[in-house]
C-alpha cells in the first residue's frame, strides 16, 4: 500500500489534555493529519470503521475497550488500516501482546515528542516500530527464548475474556457489557464464569484486582 503524502490519523487516548499534547506533536509533521479523535475504545472502533483513515494510533488502557482489543478487532475487519499502540508502561509484555494483534509498532508515552512521529512513519510504510531504549532487550529476550526452544508468553484470556474482564473491572452490569459487546447477556456471564476458572478467582474484586494489576483498567 502507497504510503499517502498527508495521512489521515485516528488518536484515541481518554485524557483529553494529553490527547491535545499528541495531536500537537503529531500536527508538526507536514505528513501527519489529526482527522478524528476519540475518548475511549468503543468510539475508537466505531470512527475507524466509518471513516477513511490511513493511521489509528491507539492508547493501550482506555476505558469500555482498550487500544490491543481495538487494534485486533480493526485487524479482523479493516485490515489495511494500519494502528500504533500508544502506552505509559515500559512492558515487554505488552509489546509482544501489541504485536500478536497486528499492531505496526508501540511508542511509549514519555517518549512521544521524540518517537511518535518516527512511529507513525514506521507504520505507515509498512515497518514495525518500538522505542529505541527497549529494541535490544526484546530483541536479546525474544532469541533467548527461541534458543531454548520457549514461545512468547501466550494468555490465559481470549481477546473477548479480556474485554469483559475490562468491562467488568470498570463496574458494568452482565447487561451493560451485553449492550457494549453486542452480545447476549447470558453470554457475558459464561465468559464471566470461565476468567474466574482460568485465573482461579472467586468473584468481581480479586477480577477488578487483577484488571489493574494487568493494566486493563487504571487503579
Amino acid at each position: 500500500m502507497p504510503v499517502p503524502l498527508k495521512a489521515r490519523i485516528l488518536l484515541a487516548d481518554d485524557h483529553e489534555l494529553v490527547r491535545g499534547g499528541l495531536r500537537m506533536v503529531l500536527e508538526s509533521a507536514p505528513d501527519l493529519s489529526v482527522v478524528a479523535e476519540a475518548g475511549d475504545g468503543l468510539e475508537a472502533l466505531r470512527l475507524a470503521l466509518a471513516d477513511e483513515l490511513d493511521l489509528a494510533v491507539l492508547d493501550v488502557s482506555m476505558p469500555r475497550l482498550g487500544g490491543l482489543q481495538v487494534a485486533a478487532e480493526l485487524a479482523r475487519r479493516r485490515p489495511r488500516l494500519r494502528t500504533l499502540m500508544l502506552s505509559v508502561h515500559d512492558s515487554e509484555q505488552y509489546f509482544f501482546e501489541a504485536m500478536k494483534v497486528g499492531a505496526s509498532g508501540y511508542v511509549l508515552k514519555s517518549s512521544a515528542n521524540h518517537d511518535l512521529i518516527e512511529g507513525c512513519r514506521a507504520a505507515l510504510r509498512g515497518e514495525s516500530f518500538i522505542y529505541p531504549a527497549a529494541a535490544s532487550a526484546i530483541v536479546r529476550d525474544y532469541l533467548e527464548r527461541g534458543s531454548r526452544g520457549e514461545e512468547t508468553p501466550a494468555d490465559l484470556l481470549t481477546p473477548r475474556e479480556l474485554e469483559v474482564t475490562k468491562l467488568i473491572a470498570e463496574g458494568l452490569t452482565g447487561e451493560e457489557i451485553a449492550t457494549a459487546l453486542v452480545i447476549a447477556t447470558a453470554t457475558v456471564n459464561r465468559h464471566r464464569d470461565n476468567i474466574l476458572d482460568k485465573l482461579g478467582l472467586r468473584n468481581r474484586v480479586e477480577l477488578t484486582r487483577y484488571a489493574i494489576r494487568r493494566g486493563l483498567v487504571e487503579p
